[in-house]
């Protein structure tokens, strides 16, 4: 496997910082592999603009900062504007598609994705759209396996909430399922 570099940007409250730890506790607890993540985010608690940083590979990883992302999400037009430009050449750059314009040619394949329609429309409540972007990334990019990303689900949300954000998960997983053909 080659490193894979991944950004999760948004603002506070999206919960991309969340996403970031899932997917790297995924590939460390139930894939074998090395993964660091970092994460930023303005002074504001909801609503600054927040970045979540993960590098997977299967050889040491020396340096925990992603410089040029091989797969970059943007949940806003602050973060697209701010972090597309390093967006590495032939890269992946998946937006929703409800608070993201594309206002440039990128070298990249593109997704835009209706995420905050569909978690609205299917499930009602927006606070797992972290989740089904979870589900997206995992489908478009298979750098962990669905059913293991469940497992740390599973371990990190309160139980309560396990069947929404399994759903969550499945929403998107689903709708990049459906936008790949």
């Amino acid at each position: 496997m080659a490193k894979t570099r991944l950004v999760f940007s948004g603002s506070g409250g999206q919960g991309v910082i969340t996403a970031g730890i899932i997917i790297a506790e995924t590939a460390v607890l139930h894939e074998g592999l090395n993964a660091v993540q970092t994460q930023s985010y303005g002074a504001e608690a909801r609503g600054g603009a927040t970045r979540s940083d993960v590098i997977i590979s299967d050889a040491p990883i020396y340096f925990p900062k992603v410089v040029q992302p091989n797969i970059l999400v943007c949940l806003t037009q602050t973060a697209y504007t701010k972090y597309v430009p390093s967006l590495r050449p032939g890269g992946l750059l998946i937006t929703d598609t409800r608070w993201v314009s594309i206002e440039k040619t990128v070298d990249a394949r593109r997704f835009e994705l209706p995420l905050t329609d569909t978690v609205s429309e299917k499930i009602g409540n927006s606070v797992v759209l972290n989740i089904a972007m979870l589900g997206a990334v995992v489908r478009l990019t298979e750098v962990v396996s669905p059913d293991a990303v469940k497992k740390v689900i599973k371990n990190r949300v309160p139980k309560d909430y396990l069947e929404l954000n399994e759903t969550a998960f499945d929403v998107g997983f689903d709708l990049a399922k459906k936008n790949q053909t």
